[in-house]
């Protein structure tokens, strides 16, 4: 017989699953979720230190070339008052063109340390998770 209307009892594998099963599975899906939501944030944040790292390191960058930028200028100064034109507007070139340079690298650089600084997406789908699932266990 394939229906089972002589009173005996299906094999398991033919019953619906237990209340106790279902809360069961929904509890090691739900630890499941918030591993996989934890090891995406961490990588977010891992990512965000490392472009902070090179964010940090540009101004660092631009911070010797300004102080190289100001000896030259000071020197430019210096030997354009008391010497010929050409050496003067030589250095002042120079030291010019190392202020725009570090100018650049400090703006790069900030621009890469304000991206790193926003708030990682993954927070917010967590609190997403566990605000469904609390209103789950409510029905």
């Amino acid at each position: 017989m394939t229906d089972w209307d002589d009173g005996r009892t299906p094999p398991p594998a033919d019953r619906p699953p237990s209340m106790g099963r279902l809360v069961e599975q929904l509890s090691e899906q739900a630890t499941r979720l918030v591993r996989a939501e934890i090891a995406l944030a961490k990588a977010e944040v891992a990512e965000r230190a490392k472009r902070s790292a090179i964010g940090i390191g540009l101004a660092v960058v631009a911070a010797v070339i300004v102080l190289y930028a100001v000896g030259i200028l000071l020197w430019a100064a210096v030997f354009g008052l008391a010497e010929a034109w050409p050496l003067w507007l030589s250095a002042l070139v120079i030291g010019v063109v190392l202020m725009l340079a570090a100018g650049a690298l400090a703006f790069v650089g900030l621009k890469v340390l304000q991206r790193a600084a926003t708030k990682p997406e993954t927070i917010d789908r967590v609190k997403d998770d566990v605000a469904a699932v609390k209103e789950g266990m409510h029905r």
